[in-house]
């Protein structure tokens, strides 16, 4: 074979325990100059870049450029996701679950992002937990008033101090006094008792149902005990609940504006039953509670009327 035609052979050899291939240029003596350069590679084989790193090189350069590829793209794909899945609070809620955070030793739930409407709904209902009864207020008085209404609309009013609401189970003769902890809503939820759930409500005032104990429990001051109650178990006095019913009822409140509401009717039926069940001689909030709690466990729920113990309402 002539000089004119190039040919390129690999020499393999053992160099510092490495495996190495060398160009030779043996009968390329034509060339101006030769094809790796003007290195005299017999003399100086330590400076001589073998076949074997120079692939390497190119390979790592190749995993590195895939690598940023990959990156780049994960990043686009987490931006979308974000985009769909942070614009809705509520599927939010759905698709990833409640994390957790320490304080004090304990762990915390951290609620999901809210929807613009459980937002709305959220700070609506704080603004109604930070009124109290005022019996100088002409609102608070017509708002008990009304509840008179309701409860005896064959009855005559009685005046703001009277022997007569203890009928209705306040404590004392002026009603305005056992408010305390419950604040103007409590008498707001027995005021949407009495007028979504009637029957209900008029069973629990005037006793009906079952065999009652000789001592009953008075019927306002036990919904004003329970109202504070929920407030307690929703963890609605935070900034924004971390109990794991309070961030149910979060997902409650964004399909029902009136849910605590409904809630309220719910824990005083319960109540009444569990009163019934256990025979019992005092109010036991905790095991209704606790009831309640395991009820908003439940999944599939996305009402307080798709809550088991609701069935126990009656209009």
């Amino acid at each position: 074979m002539t000089s004119k035609t190039l040919r390129r052979r690999l020499h393999h050899g053992d160099v510092d325990g490495k495996r190495n291939e060398k160009y030779d240029t043996s009968g390329f003596e034509g060339l101006s100059e030769p094809l790796l350069g003007s290195h005299e590679y017999s003399d100086r084989s330590s400076e001589v870049r073998t076949l074997e790193e120079i692939w390497d090189d190119e390979r790592k350069k190749q995993q590195l450029h895939w690598t940023l590829l990959f990156s780049q793209l994960i990043a686009q794909w987490a931006q979308w996701i974000a985009n769909i899945v942070f614009g809705s609070g509520a599927l939010f809620g759905r698709l990833l679950p409640f994390s957790l955070t320490m304080h004090n030793g304990q762990n915390h739930r951290v609620a999901p992002p809210l929807s613009i409407l459980q937002e709305e709904r959220l700070r609506s209902l704080k603004q109604r937990l930070e009124v109290p009864f005022d019996g100088s207020r002409i609102e608070h008085q017509d708002a008990l008033k009304r509840l008179w209404r309701l409860a005896y609309p064959d009855r005559e009013l009685p005046p703001p101090k009277s022997e007569l609401w203890k009928d209705m189970g306040w404590q004392g003769t002026d009603p305005s006094t056992d408010f305390r902890g419950g604040g103007f809503v409590s008498l707001e939820n027995l005021i949407f008792f009495a007028q979504t759930y009637p029957e209900s409500f008029r069973r629990l005032l005037y006793k009906k149902d079952g065999k009652r104990a000789e001592w009953e429990y008075p019927f306002a001051v036990a919904g004003i005990n329970i109202s504070f109650m929920l407030v307690q178990m929703l963890d609605l006095q935070s900034g924004k609940p971390s109990s794991f019913a309070g961030i149910r009822f979060l997902e409650l409140l964004e399909h029902d504006e009136m849910a605590f509401d409904n809630l309220f009717c719910v824990a005083f039926q319960l109540m009444d039953a569990q009163w019934l069940a256990k025979r019992a001689s005092y109010m036991d909030f905790n095991s209704t509670r606790s009831q309640l709690e395991r009820e908003l466990e439940l999944e599939d729920t996305s009402s307080v009327k798709e809550l088991p113990a609701y069935n126990l309402l009656r209009r």
